[in-house]
């Protein structure tokens, strides 16, 4: 098996799109590390995955961190090192969302989102490097969102850091590719998670006007896509049809995107009455 005794760090392993290649990973032959903010979740996701493991001989260890904390962020990796051994895959799934109206919500909002998806993330990558440097190889996949390839509607604290992360993995690919280190970025539509359930309860109606119509995939099936994508060493790993043209053609395809967004929420907007 392609995954059999590798060792996988995952952040924001205990719940969503994390936990479902947490489990995938186990099932492939793979050692686990999984970082999250909450015990009680992480100690739930251990189980789960060790149920999914091909042998009683791997090794799943839970690491309660903040990952938006750089100390914490830090410790956490080098624990899962001295445990598990040199890590040869790093997949940072650990990122909140919390949607609204851009004057609305209270600028902490766009402070701690940045913190936890783009900081966290990077943290993560420094802490994890010299030890995939020292063994010439390694896998980094790093978890954006649709929204990280077009500014949603009600989602401007979301949207850039995801942004921001494109942007970080394309920088990243060319250098790390020296020293054997692979990088890969997944950009999920809408997936079935409990940050999912989350991002309903503050979005704006306009949102879920825009959102409505879009495929809303599995945290597993997602899964799939980031272990096909490692095992063909793709960089853009893009769910379904409408991630892959948005990735593609985003340039020729925005203008109509936006023309239709723009109608949606005009047509959201009078429909029920929201001025303003």
């Amino acid at each position: 098996m392609r995954f059999q005794g590798q060792h996988a760090i995952v952040t924001g392993g205990s719940s969503g799109i994390g936990k479902a290649t947490a489990i995938l990973l186990a099932a492939a032959g793979a050692n686990i590390s999984i970082i999250g903010r909450t015990q009680s979740k992480l100690d739930e996701a251990v189980g789960e995955i060790e149920a999914a493991r091909a042998a009683s001989t791997q090794r799943v260890l839970a690491i309660p961190a903040d990952v938006a904390v750089r100390d914490q962020a830090e410790a956490a990796i080098a624990r899962a090192i001295e445990q598990l051994g040199p890590p040869h895959i790093l997949i940072t799934s650990a990122g909140i969302a919390h949607p609204g109206y851009f004057q609305e919500l209270p600028i902490e909002i766009f402070e701690q989102t940045m913190a936890i998806n783009y900081f966290g993330t990077l943290y993560c990558i420094r802490a994890v490097l010299p030890a995939m440097v020292t063994q010439n190889k390694g896998h980094i996949v790093i978890i954006s969102s649709g929204a990280g390839l077009i500014g949603i509607y009600g989602y401007t604290p979301y949207s850039p850091t995801k942004f921001a992360l494109r942007g970080l993995a394309e920088s990243l690919r060319g250098e790390l590719k020296l020293k054997g280190i692979n990088v890969s970025i997944v950009y999920p539509p809408d997936t079935d998670t409990p940050q999912l359930v989350e991002e309903n309860k503050t979005k704006p109606l306009e949102t879920k006007a825009i959102t409505a119509t879009a495929e809303t995939w599995t945290a597993e099936g997602v899964g799939k896509e980031i272990l096909s994508a490692i095992e063909d060493n793709r960089f853009a790993i893009t769910p379904g049809l409408e991630m892959t043209l948005l990735n593609r053609l985003h340039s020729i395809l925005y203008p109509l995107l936006d023309r239709y967004f723009n109608s949606v929420i005009a047509k959201t907007r009078k429909r029920d009455g929201v001025t303003g």
